[in-house]
């Protein structure tokens, strides 16, 4: 093999590859989806909350809630249990803490498994890299003497395997770390706007 290609090597490591492929689709797919459910569950918390609270206070609770229920957005929703709960602050404010981890929960959906893709893809690349070496070396050991093509497919599978790994890799860990990074930003946003919303309703109460 003394024309050893890129087509030669991707042919060598192709068992290992075709693992990486199918991670690389994977979590491709995860981040295009999450980074559109995050898009579409942003709205102006603040504005959005001051608008409730003055229809509450003009038009009465109910029609605050029917308010609500027109927005399927995260603060519409945490706003929408708060109304709901009865009872003093302390009840509303465990009303918050549910509806936000809720939210959170949601909006996370499948974002663990960008991590794991992260964390894995470099090993599967480094197992394809051994086996590409203990390939060159049964090489070295089947010809004796022979040149540097004897072990050119073993360390050119070596090498792609770990490259590809990192390749998937790199991409799934920013995915994780964007996607999580927007949620604490969407949501520490929305309990900063509701915490408006819970002052209103219940002012001075402890």
């Amino acid at each position: 093999m003394n024309n050893l290609t890129i087509g030669d090597m991707l042919l060598q490591g192709w068992p290992v590859l075709s693992i990486l492929l199918v991670m690389s689709v994977f979590s491709i797919t995860i981040i295009v989806d999450r980074v559109l459910a995050i898009r579409r569950a942003r709205l102006n918390a603040r504005a959005f909350i001051a608008k409730l609270i003055r229809i509450m206070n003009e038009e009465g609770v109910s029609r605050a809630v029917d308010f609500c229920a027109k927005y399927n957005k995260p603060v519409a929703v945490v706003a929408a249990e708060i109304l709901a709960q009865p009872g003093k602050r302390a009840a509303r404010d465990r009303a918050l803490q549910h509806a936000m981890q809720s939210q959170v929960r949601d909006l996370e959906t499948m974002v663990p498994v960008l991590g794991t893709v992260a964390s894995t893809a470099p090993f599967v690349g480094l197992f394809g890299t051994v086996i590409g070496i203990i390939k060159a070396f049964a090489s070295i050991a089947a010809n004796t003497g022979g040149g540097p093509e004897v072990v050119a497919a073993g360390i050119a599978e070596a090498l792609i395997t770990t490259a590809c790994g990192l390749v998937v890799a790199i991409p799934a860990l920013a995915g994780y770390n964007y996607c999580i990074h927007q949620v604490e930003v969407l949501m520490g946003d929305v309990e900063l706007a509701v915490y408006d919303l819970v002052e209103s309703i219940c002012g001075g109460e402890e």
